[in-house]
Formats: structure tokens, C-alpha cells, sequence
């Protein structure tokens, strides 16, 4: 699952200005996304990642992706590095 690769991660980048920051310099192994996340907040970090050709897997949760992130507020988008 999804949220195991975050939390075996060698390093997550949590957010999306500085995941979209990390995604331009091409430091991102995986991109995973929440579901419930506003379609707003996540376009252009899913945009680069498209254009980066970076994986992006989907999970159910902000507020679990976050959790696993260990921030007491829910994540939209997570850079994942390996």
C-alpha cells in the first residue's frame, strides 16, 4: 500500500508548493496523492508530475497520508524519494 512507501521512504517532501518545487528539479521517485484532496490544490503538482513522467499513486486519505507523514494535519500531495 501506499502509505507503507512513505513511511520506508529515505526522505518524503510533504505539501504541494515544495513538492512542485522538488518535482522541477527532478528529485522525486514517486508522487502520491490524496483522493479527498481539493482538485484545485493538486492540479499543478499532478501537471508536473506529468510532465516530469513521475509515477503517481493515489490513496484514500489526506488525513492518513499525513498521519504517516507524521503532521498532525492532513497531506494533499507527498513527494516520495528512495
Amino acid at each position: 500500500m501506499s502509505y507503507e512507501k512513505v513511511s520506508q521512504a529515505k526522505q518524503i517532501i510533504v505539501g504541494t508548493k515544495q513538492t512542485v518545487k522538488a518535482l522541477k528539479n527532478n528529485n522525486v521517485d514517486e508522487l502520491i496523492i490524496a483522493k479527498d484532496a481539493d482538485p484545485f490544490v493538486i492540479e499543478k503538482v499532478i501537471q508536473v508530475a506529468n510532465e516530469m513522467n513521475t509515477p503517481i499513486l493515489i490513496v484514500d486519505s489526506m488525513k492518513k497520508l499525513g498521519r504517516v507523514c507524521g503532521i498532525e494535519v492532513g497531506a494533499a500531495a507527498v513527494a516520495v524519494i528512495y
